[in-house]
């Protein structure tokens, strides 16, 4: 490529870039906003989350149209193709995040005036801690480039699984010795099951700096330890 296309191109890829950073911080915003929402049950706060994320379905929007136009005027090949294709991949990636951010928020509203015994939410707490910091790690290794981050992410996805396993069983326990437990805990289950589906798509993530530094994708059979979602139908 001339010097000139290889500029347009490099702005190109700043402005991808741009957007996936505005995409990942408003995710991890979402995320973090809509645990705490469950966590001091503010209904308000849950319905903001709710708004909020429009502008990331807009960002993804944006990012996809970036790329294309990419693609179709630079055709760009090899490692500079996998950048752009990394870029949807992730962006697609943190728009399922902000989806799933929404969907604990929408609960937080569905639980308003029901019953809700305390302390059972501190499980919940736990893997969200967790689940946030694999999201911030996985977004930096992105922006770096550093697959040794991102693989550190990828092999940390079974401790989330197996809190997910843990938190499943001592919430059905809570349901089998009160039956006023039932309705808080489903809602809580459900919540749950969406923070660890958002720790896959950082795994998701993890897999996509793999594919960005080496070309390939990544051929590990992913570590999970994921075994009551079928039980539990969610």
């Amino acid at each position: 490529m001339t010097d000139h296309i290889v500029s347009a191109f490099d702005a190109d890829l700043k402005e991808l870039g741009d957007k996936l950073a505005e995409m990942g911080g408003l995710c991890e915003k979402l995320v973090a906003e809509s645990v705490d929402a469950l966590l001091r049950r503010d209904i308000a706060l849950a319905r903001r989350v709710i708004d909020w994320d429009l502008s990331i379905d807009r960002l993804q929007a944006a990012i996809e149209e970036s790329a294309i136009n990419t693609i179709a005027r630079r055709a760009p090949v090899a490692v500079d193709l996998r950048e752009v294709v990394a870029a949807l991949r992730v962006a697609n990636d943190l728009e399922r995040i902000g989806d799933l951010a929404k969907n604990i928020a929408k609960r937080v509203v569905a639980l308003e005036g029901q019953f809700q015994p305390p302390k059972l939410a501190g499980g919940v707490a736990h893997i969200a801690d967790l689940t946030l910091g694999q999201l911030k790690d996985v977004l930096d290794a992105y922006t770096r480039r550093d697959e040794e981050r991102a693989m550190d992410v990828w092999n940390r996805d079974g401790e989330i699984d197996a809190l997910y396993n843990s938190l499943f069983r001592e919430l059905l326990t809570y349901m089998m010795e009160d039956p006023r437990n039932i309705g808080f805990c489903a809602h809580l289950l459900f919540c749950a099951k969406n923070i660890e589906r958002i720790g896959d798509h950082a795994t998701n993530v993890a897999e996509t700096v793999y594919y960005l530094v080496h070309g390939v994708a990544l051929a590990e059979e992913r570590p999970k330890a994921d075994l009551m979602s079928t039980a539990a139908g969610l």
